[in-house]
């Protein structure tokens, strides 16, 4: 193994813990926002990624999102847009999978609530099977919002540390 081949290979997999470590962090039993906005969960946001690769300085990829309710298994809501990546990616990646937490100041939701833009940052370590994780903020001006941290798993080989945006539209 080259020197270089084992450098990126300790990279990735300290990005990996780093990214598992924040992924179990976000995946806790209370799901209340500690900001200002705070608010009730009301659902979780479920995207598709579309395949693709990352061209060393980002990348560009579409998205399709269900929302589904606290209590239902059928997406209420349907969002399309895309996310994109500036900074290190490196690779490619079949589809993917995130999903958010959805908060509201009370239970209830309205129709197109979710579409607006979202940015922050990213860091995804892939070989094989990989994880990722989003710290995303934004939206529309009204008070349904995201769950900050994401959880992403995907498939593929690849590693970025990128700052990103995600823009969605509602398409019912």
């Amino acid at each position: 193994m080259t020197k270089k081949t084992l450098a990126m290979a300790l990279g990735a997999a300290s990005l990996a813990l780093v990214s598992a470590t924040a992924a179990n962090a976000a995946d806790t039993r209370t799901y209340r926002d500690q900001g200002p906005r705070g608010g009730v969960r009301i659902g979780y946001l479920d995207c598709i990624v579309g395949a693709g690769g990352g061209y060393l300085l980002g990348s560009a990829k579409e998205v399709d999102c269900g929302f589904h309710t606290a209590v239902g298994s059928e997406p209420l809501d349907h969002y399309s847009g895309a996310i994109r990546k500036l900074g290190v990616d490196i690779g490619f990646t079949t589809r993917s999978r995130i999903i958010w937490a959805v908060f509201a100041p009370t239970a209830g939701y309205h129709h197109g609530s979710l579409s607006g833009i979202y940015s922050g940052a990213t860091a995804e370590a892939t070989l094989g099977a990989g994880i990722g994780t989003n710290v995303l903020f934004g939206g529309t001006s009204g008070s349904v919002h995201l769950q900050a941290i994401s959880v992403t798993g995907q498939i593929g080989l690849n590693i970025a540390a990128t700052g990103t945006s995600l823009t969605l539209a509602s398409v019912n």
